[in-house]
């Protein structure tokens, strides 16, 4: 196929370096972007009389045939191309003569792809925003379940205090909360168009960026030419925030594999979402939550590659940029695969709630409740409340029991702080320790259905 370029050259390349040069393979996915910013270029070029509105017209109706063609299966891409642009302006110039050789006036590739890839991005958003709420939308309703489900609260992968299954689950609610306005704030910052910023430097022609960027559903432009066309800076920023992303949905798999485990058991997979083993005929893996945790691994790969590409570059556009899309696409494609995976393997989980119990009964995770009624019931200062505490709970350890089962005169033995110990056995039994942590955001099935109702109701504004 032609070059582009070919002029100062004879655009002869190694058959190698022909191939190691283009990115036909993995931008083809921005064809309706590049063809969309074409349209919207070619009717800005009329519009400015910098070409006539006979040639506009015929470069927008062979644009919407090349469209229609590639999206019916008619037309396919050709591979040896050097990149999408080149295709598209090569079959539309085939296709409507010297016409087509206009569409690239006032424009260049750089900027061209710069379009491309923030056109893109923005839709890919969208459309992981709007997963990201179906997985919310689920979270809330299996906390809506489990409002009084106690479980342990864990600190250091300890057994650490009582808390509701509903309220557990909030946490990874709120933290894809601010997933989401990560990314919205994201593609906020990529609604510049840098169509017109040319090679680097702008254009001689009289173009109006400002209507070419609202025909494409741009709020504002890039404001300075070299910007536009030299920085991946919304690639490097979306893969921070996908990175975010999967560290949290990696945290959540790692819950889900313990849980699933028989040393937890608080859980168990639906069978669509797990496997088996070759030669284990017990087993029953939770192989997709640990895909999941898995490919964080790729996102954060992909987060640095960038980051390490574009470290070095001196401004304008240089070749190494075209690195930025395999990992961003490969990223993009990899967070909605997960949230499509994720998201009915969550919602068809089977929570064993007597498990969850059991273990919450063990472990002296009410020993801050019995500190705290040492303090408000006996007026002990809390640092000593804390030393009585644990001397039960050491108490108890030697005698095999619990802190709800040590007899009254165990209590009196270990100070006498403890007195007729009237209302102890009541603060320290764990659904009355669930229900007391009232403070806002605490654990109380009450504050569990308030984060609930507030997630909901911030998910329509999102």
């Amino acid at each position: 196929m032609a070059k582009m370029w070919a002029g100062r050259t004879d655009g002869a390349t190694d058959a190698v370096a022909d191939s190691f040069n283009s990115s036909a393979a993995f931008d083809k996915r921005l064809y309706r972007q590049d063809i969309k910013g074409s349209i919207a270029h070619a009717a800005m070029l009329a519009s400015q009389n910098i070409i006539p509105g006979e040639d506009a017209d015929a470069l927008i109706c062979g644009l919407y045939g090349i469209l229609r063609d590639i999206e019916n299966g008619a037309l396919e891409i050709d591979m040896s191309s050097e990149d999408i642009h080149t295709f598209v302006e090569v079959e539309l110039t085939k296709r409507i003569g010297d016409a087509g050789k206009k569409l690239h006036t006032a424009r260049s590739r750089n900027d061209q792809v710069a379009l491309d890839m923030r056109m893109y991005l923005m839709d890919e958003i969208a459309v992981i925003i709007g997963k990201l709420k179906e997985l919310i939308n689920v979270i809330c309703g299996k906390a809506e379940q489990h409002t009084c489900t106690i479980m342990p609260g864990y600190t250091h992968l300890q057994r650490a205090q009582p808390i509701v299954f509903g309220h557990h689950l909030m946490a990874y609610a709120m933290m894809l909360l601010r997933d989401i306005t990560r990314l919205s704030d994201c593609r906020a910052r990529m609604d510049q168009s840098p169509i017109g910023c040319c090679a680097l430097a702008g254009t001689t022609y009289d173009t109006d960026r400002r209507s070419e960027a609202a025909l494409l559903g741009f709020s504002d432009i890039c404001r300075n030419s070299v910007d536009g066309v030299s920085d991946r800076d919304f690639c490097a920023e979306l893969l921070s925030g996908l990175s975010i992303l999967m560290m949290h949905l990696s945290r959540f798999s790692e819950e889900i594999i313990l849980w699933s485990s028989w040393e937890f058991k608080f859980v168990e997979l639906d069978d669509a979402y797990t496997t088996g083993s070759s030669i284990m005929p017990q087993k029953k893996s939770s192989d997709m939550a640990e895909l999941v945790r898995g490919k964080c691994g790729r996102v954060y790969g992909s987060l640095i590659a960038m980051l390490t590409t574009l470290k070095g570059l001196p401004l304008a556009y240089n070749k190494d940029m075209q690195e930025d899309k395999e990992g961003t696409f490969d990223a993009v494609d990899t967070v909605k695969a997960c949230l499509d995976v994720f998201t009915p393997m969550l919602a068809t989980m089977k929570v064993l709630e007597d498990n969850m119990k059991t273990a919450a009964q063990k472990g002296f995770i009410n020993a801050t409740d019995l500190a705290d009624w040492l303090t408000a019931q006996k007026g002990v200062p809390f640092r000593a409340a804390y030393k009585l505490a644990g001397q039960c709970v050491a108490r108890c350890i030697q005698l095999g029991t619990v802190l709800e089962e040590l007899p009254e005169e165990e209590y009196r033995a270990v100070g006498k702080e403890f007195g007729d110990c009237e209302g102890l056995y009541e603060a320290i039994d764990l659904a009355n320790c669930v229900k007391r942590r009232i403070s806002e955001g605490g654990t109380s099935p009450e504050s569990v259905e308030q984060q609930i109702a507030y997630a909901r109701s911030l998910l329509p504004e999102l």
